[in-house]
């Protein structure tokens, strides 16, 4: 593994193929067996450039314009303050990991929040 670190992705002269770094003498070409002295790439130097667009398209990810909006999910709870019987609600890690989330419970009728850890 420590002769890969150094190698630069070339390809065979002969059929295309990418060659291999097999030792610190030569590299090889595994489907024709071409081969070609180390020497010829120790001054080699490849670069490249990959795009957010190239990333988002290889890896699938739909494209989005503006924000995502998150909405807060209903449950049948009663409210603390005024006692109506829909809240509102959405969860937090507020602690380390290990440790369960926090759930705000917001009441659409009063305004009022509370918490439950």
């Amino acid at each position: 593994m420590a002769h890969a670190r150094g190698a630069d992705f070339m390809f065979c002269d002969l059929c295309g193929t990418m060659m291999f770094l097999y030792s610190k003498e030569h590299v090889e070409c595994p489907s024709c067996k071409f081969k070609k002295s180390a020497k010829d790439l120790s001054e080699r130097e490849i670069s490249y450039q990959v795009s957010s667009e190239d990333m988002r398209r290889d890896l699938g990810i739909s494209h989005f314009e503006g924000k995502m909006e998150v909405k807060d999910m209903e449950i049948n709870k009663t409210c603390e303050k005024c006692g109506h019987t829909k809240l509102k609600f959405s969860t937090r890690q507020m602690r380390s990991a290990d440790e369960g989330q926090t759930t705000f419970f917001h009441c659409a009728n009063c305004l009022y929040t509370f918490t439950e850890n």
